[in-house]
């Protein structure tokens, strides 16, 4: 079944104004509007009959929007969204103002400078589609309650019913990691709220009901892989679920204090006594996420012989990848646009498309995988997957030199020459190392970025990786769990150190959404970078979450804004 096929239904007696700007979330009479009935429309109790009706109009539509192909939308594979927020304001992606080129209002050197304000540009946008993808499981929800109310439960609406609820709570996560203190709203806030009723929670209060959703819906979650074709292709499974509560586990000293900006979180040996860690006892959240990493594992996932494989345009069979979203130029409407946006104008040529000479690796990255201190020939030092993530030199494409556009000077891309503004530079156009991760797929449409390739949001070297950290962060070895990722790719085994790990995590995880979260969790997020000025209060954390959009507060008076804002 095409999951990504565009489900239609007509709502009945009510439609959902579910306002793009988050503002009332209210019923509205369709009378009111237009009283028509076209024949090509169903009822409501035509589009709900039976449990393939629930399946197809409740549930299914969610997933048409976990990828997208337009600005802010998508939690990858587009700009200006939770991707962008999450990446380039790092110190792992920069996107360089190359002249006339990428200055577009200084959105990006906002990002990267950290000087952003409730008013960036498409901070709302982001806001909005993460709480349009909340609200539309919430309506799927609340099809679901309407036809066990009339026939009864029966083991697919339970099914159905946690898929949904660990949906939502995924998109939760990223509204929680993103702005910290946001409304939790469940089906009867949509269907009956006001504005003035909206309330913030608290992170902590986020976060405790994020976890319950989720270990509520364990146990009714089909076991299935989601990453591969089949019946759950693309969807939420356990594995799936695991994962997620591993990541909130191992950040639980982030997320359960109200007072992020105090930059004073425990060391882990008394986590287990806070309040907030009571969501995971008996266990402590360090020693959770080590059992989560461990459900995980029991369902087979195991690392790739080949790095690159989990990217490949035929990477829906890897044995890695956890939870995607799945990609096909004929049958889904997503994109990925990274590479794309990163390549130099003839490099997209040759390979029969366009591209937009944008984002590199910073000097930070570089140096992460040991690339020389000037542009030059690698060294022993340089990391094996530095070429399989990043083009650096003399571009070739299938053994091809890649020309500029006078078709005689060979394309070099000079990564030590990126700096956030390149204009007027002798490298304004090929400075930067550009990505590689994603190989390209030759049958791709729209210049490459509608491709075959799906795109990874968790997989199994990030699993291991948490496992190492949580278990040193207890005390414990994570020697084994460590070195698994390091040694797949021929280097030698090294100590787990915390500052050993979270390197790891940087080179390998390069450009997949979660050197934000990384940084933050180590304390590191405010920390200054190449060209980046110190910022004026910038110590106190207020950096570590975005602001509530301008907007909204208008909207919302008696919220109250994110600290430092």
């Amino acid at each position: 079944m095409n999951i990504h096929r565009i489900h239609r239904f007509a709502a009945g007696s009510a439609c959902v104004v579910a306002a793009l700007a988050f503002s009332s979330l209210l019923f509205c009479s369709c009378d009111d509007f237009l009283d028509e009935s076209p024949k090509s429309a169903i009822s409501h109790e035509q589009a709900f009959r039976t449990t393939t009706d629930l399946l197809n109009n409740a549930v299914l539509p969610v997933y048409n929007h976990i990828g997208g192909n337009q600005d802010s939308q998508g939690l990858q594979g587009t700009g200006r969204g939770v991707f962008d927020f999450n990446s380039l304001t790092t110190d792992e992606a920069i996107m360089p103002t190359r002249g006339g080129d990428w200055y577009d209002g200084g959105f990006w050197q906002t990002l990267f400078t950290h000087s952003w304000t409730s008013g960036t540009a498409s901070m709302k946008d982001m806001w909005e589609y993460l709480y349009q993808q909340v609200i539309r499981c919430d309506e799927g929800l609340g099809h679901i309650d309407d036809y066990v109310s009339k026939n009864g439960a029966q083991p697919l609406t339970t099914t159905y019913a946690a898929e949904l609820r660990a949906i939502r709570a995924m998109y939760y996560f990223y509204l929680m990691d993103l702005f910290g203190r946001v409304p939790i709203v469940d089906k009867g806030t949509v269907l009956y709220a006001t504005t003035s009723s909206l309330q913030q929670e608290s992170r902590s209060n986020l976060y405790r009901y994020i976890v319950s959703e989720l270990q509520a819906s364990l146990a009714d979650l089909p076991t299935d892989r989601s990453n591969q074709p089949g019946e759950y292709y693309g969807r939420m499974t356990r594995p799936v679920a695991f994962f997620l509560l591993a990541k909130l586990a191992l950040n639980f000293e982030v997320y359960g204090d109200d007072d992020w900006t105090d930059q004073q979180r425990p060391d882990g040996s008394i986590v287990g006594t806070t309040d907030c860690a009571k969501a995971f006892a008996p266990l402590s959240p360090f020693a959770y996420c080590i059992a989560c990493c461990d459900s995980v594992e029991a369902y087979g996932y195991e690392l790739e012989d080949d790095f690159s494989q989990n990217f490949e345009p035929t990477n829906e069979d890897s044995q890695e990848n956890i939870f995607t979203i799945p990609m096909n130029p004929t049958l889904y409407s997503n994109w990925y646009c990274y590479f794309f946006r990163s390549r130099h104008y003839s490099h997209g040529a040759v390979l029969g498309g366009a591209s937009e000479n944008g984002a590199s690796a910073t000097q930070e990255m570089l140096d992460a995988f040991g690339y020389p201190d000037a542009d030059g020939q690698p060294t022993d030092h340089l990391d094996p997957r530095f070429a399989k993530t990043f083009y650096a030199g003399t571009v070739t494409e299938n053994g091809t030199t890649v020309y500029e556009d006078d078709g005689t000077t060979p394309l070099v891309y000079y990564p030590r020459q990126v700096r956030l503004n390149l204009t007027g530079s002798t490298f304004e156009k090929t400075a930067g190392a550009r990505l590689h991760k994603y190989a390209n797929d030759p049958n791709a449409n729209a210049d490459g970025r509608a491709c075959n390739n799906d795109i990874v949001l968790f997989r199994y070297a990030d699993v291991l990786l948490m496992k190492a950290e949580a278990l040193v962060r207890c005390g414990l070895s994570g020697n084994e769990q460590f070195n698994m990722v390091r040694t797949r790719v021929g280097l030698p085994s090294a100590e787990a150190t915390l500052e050993n790990i979270l390197h790891e995590r940087m080179v390998e995880l390069a450009w997949e959404g979660w050197r934000r979260n990384d940084m933050i969790r180590f304390g590191i997020f405010t920390h200054p970078y190449t060209d980046r000025p110190q910022l004026s209060g910038e110590q106190s954390g207020f950096t570590t979450v975005f602001p509530i959009p301008a907007d909204i507060m208008v909207m919302h008076p008696t919220w109250h804004q994110n600290p430092g804002y």
